[in-house]
């Protein structure tokens, strides 16, 4: 296996942690290794304990380095969570080369222009992305290298978190012993790998509701237009299970997940399991409609909160419809308790690539689909970077490593995508 052909990306979720192994190879892209971890340490997407942090990155890490067989150095992490701020930005320079051919460092160039924004203090710019570039006038360029011109404009959108939350999660990730390549917005990358190109021109939003929380991002005229995160996801429910069936916190996600349906119409009467009671050794005996009983009206709420917030974010109309993403969607039941709730068209994010086709995959895919699509066209890697793994019977000298696998990218980016 070439050290060229892959990456490594991290995705911190507030019940697991998921390291995935992308490989690009003859013009195709495919998964070939995953590791999880239980997360320890993270309540409601917010690291609340660095060490024990550290420990579920390292255990997700090993995890997927024993499936493939090499040693993982360097990872794009993701970041999501309520301290995620949108604005715009716009950029302006002159073309720099004497033929006035736009060239990679004239893009450089304009996009570091519009970073040049009035930010408070305890807040970070996380990304630049570029909605459209204008040279001399002309609007709608998407890529405008090889092109001619003397003005380059750009209109982006300015990503920002909180200094605190961001270096919170390099400071775990970096005490796991692993290089953080690029941070990469969730939302961004999960839109770009499950949506359309017509639900992201349309007005669509993107739900991934998690353990500890859901994330709303909203896309139209093909970018990312706003984000938004709620404090619900899928340990609600499970916290109501354990009230429920008076059960401990641990058998009751054990049941939700074997049993769980959030329908109770499609729950059956004869699938039967047992508990024990806290504060008792005995078992008590429950139906699956029992747990729909349960479970269903605290997906409704979640799905009226999601609905309440869309609205309170200023859009009255999802035309492209709704599509949802994230571990807890999977449980039977849910995506017909968003059709009723939301009264729109409704459809699951599912990635397409073989042993990871599950909504809960979608974050972590969808960070190497980012980065893949972020260095479409540039002909070589910046300065300084390394691949973001090596194999572990074979390390890789330091000349190899500074070729970078941008170079494989620009022969296959072509094909890709």
């Amino acid at each position: 296996m070439s050290n060229n052909d892959i990456i490594v990306s991290l995705d911190i979720g507030t019940s697991k942690v998921r390291a995935i192994i992308g490989e690009i190879s003859n013009g195709t892209f495919n998964i070939i290794g995953v590791g999880s971890a239980d997360s320890e340490g993270i309540r409601k997407g917010a690291i609340v304990d660095v060490d024990q942090t550290v420990q579920s990155i390292r255990g997700a890490v090993e995890h997927a380095e024993r499936m493939v067989g090499i040693q993982i150095t360097e990872v794009y992490v993701g970041i999501s969570g309520s301290h995620i701020g949108l604005q715009s930005s716009r950029g302006v320079v002159t073309v720099s080369n004497e033929d006035r051919e736009i060239g990679e460092d004239d893009i450089e160039r304009v996009t570091k222009a519009a970073e040049v924004v009035a930010l408070p203090p305890e807040r970070e710019i996380i990304d630049v992305v570029a909605k459209q570039f204008v040279v001399d006038g002309l609007e709608g360029i998407q890529d405008p290298r090889g092109m001619i011109g003397s003005r380059l404009e750009v209109e982006a959108t300015i990503v920002t978190g909180a200094k605190t939350a961001i270096h919170n999660l390099l400071r775990c990730v970096e005490k796991a012993d692993l290089k953080v390549k690029e941070l990469v917005l969730i939302s961004l990358g999960a839109g770009q790998l499950a949506l359309t190109k017509d639900e992201k021109t349309m007005r669509t939003a993107l739900i991934d509701i998690g353990a500890g929380q859901a994330t709303i991002s909203i896309f139209e005229s093909g970018h990312l237009a706003a984000v938004s995160t709620l404090p619900v996801g899928g340990e609600y429910v499970t916290n109501d299970i354990a009230y429920g069936l008076r059960t401990v916190t641990d058998q009751a996600e054990k049941v939700k997940l074997k049993y769980g349906c959030a329908m109770m119409a499609d729950a059956a009467a004869d699938v039967v399991f047992k508990v024990n009671r806290i504060g008792s050794s005995i078992e008590k005996e429950y139906t699956q409609e029992d747990l729909a009983a349960i479970i269903e009206p605290r997906v409704q709420e979640i799905f009226q909160l999601i609905h309440q917030e869309i609205y309170r974010m200023g859009y009255r109309d999802i035309s492209g419809g709704y599509v949802l993403s994230g571990g807890t969607v999977a449980m039977p039941g849910v995506l017909q308790v968003a059709q009723s709730e939301l009264a729109a068209s409704v459809r699951l994010a599912v990635p397409d690539y073989i042993g990871v086709r599950d909504p809960a995959f979608t974050s972590g895919i969808g960070i190497l689909y980012s980065v893949i699509r972020k260095n479409r066209g540039r002909g070589s890697a910046a300065p300084g970077k390394k691949p973001v793994s090596r194999p572990k019977s074979s390390p890789a000298p330091e000349t190899s490593q500074k070729t970078g696998f941008l170079e494989k990218l620009k022969n296959m980016f072509s094909e890709f995508i």
